[in-house]
């Protein structure tokens, strides 16, 4: 993540001490409502160490051992991005998680079912990866304290080398995931505004309280005659990779706001 957010000259947050909090660690942003959110890493477009930029990417990461707690954990996620999301649909975030354990091909539907892009490792791909430098990761409810901390201790004894080999034996067996899910990524970063729509409306509302007196108020209606005053803008940018953002305004300078914000995602 960290290469393509500098492919685009974007920045990546994550867990670390940064001046744009106050030296805190925690990536940590807010929505509409004022409520806060954890999260694990975020793409932004004009941030850096001492700036909060503005979000392109919301990107989380989870484990579970057992499919019982995977649809609890879908749902946290969830909770903590979806929020954001509608928060900053202005700029329409690239939505992302990165799974590995067992998880319910439910759970895994929710994700996708919000847009979410979705890397998923499974229980036995991670017992692969790490069988091929000769560790055996595997646990059961039942496995001892101890015996954990072995397999722990195994790891850390493990070389850099070594390591990156899991990493990259995961990568080779999930390519096809990985490969979807950056190439997704890239899009969403390089968007550019393809066109902008803009439609202002003029008229006068007229509110019915049944279908019927609706009805008879069009077929009588003729609109060369009706008194005309300015009622909204409607405004429909579409981007490069398709994605769309409307918006409807009442008030100019709304509506301004709205399109120099487009501008820079």
């Amino acid at each position: 993540m960290a290469a393509v957010a500098e492919e685009f000259g974007f920045y990546l947050d994550y867990h670390h001490s940064r001046k744009a909090r106050g030296g805190k660690k925690r990536v940590v942003w807010e929505d509409s409502k004022g409520n806060s959110h954890i999260l694990d890493y975020v793409i932004e477009d004009g941030g850096s160490e001492i700036v909060q930029g503005r979000p392109r990417a919301f990107i989380e990461i989870a484990w579970r051992r057992y499919t019982k707690h995977s649809k609890n954990k879908a749902q946290e996620i969830e909770g903590a991005v979806m929020p954001l999301a509608e928060t900053y649909q202005d700029s329409h975030p690239f939505l992302g998680v990165v799974l590995a354990g067992e998880f319910t091909e439910p759970s895994l539907e929710q994700f996708k079912s919000n847009r979410f892009n979705l890397i998923y490792c499974s229980y036995d791909t991670m017992l692969q990866a790490f069988a091929s430098e000769g560790l055996d990761v595997s646990s059961e409810e039942g496995t001892s304290d101890e015996a954990l901390q072995r397999k722990v201790d195994a790891f850390e004894r493990l070389r850099t080398s070594q390591r990156e080999r899991i990493a990259v034996q995961i990568r080779e067996i999930l390519s096809e995931q990985f490969e979807a899910f950056f190439d997704t990524l890239r899009r969403s970063l390089k968007r550019r505004v393809e066109c902008v729509f803009v439609l202002p409306l003029y008229g006068v509302q007229c509110r019915f309280d049944t279908v019927r007196e609706a009805s008879q108020f069009i077929s009588n209606h003729e609109s060369s005659t009706t008194p005309l005053e300015f009622m909204k803008y409607e405004l429909n940018v579409r981007y490069s990779n398709g994605d769309e953002i409307r918006g409807v305004f009442h008030d100019k300078e709304d509506a301004l706001n709205f399109l120099n914000q487009q501008a820079f995602v």
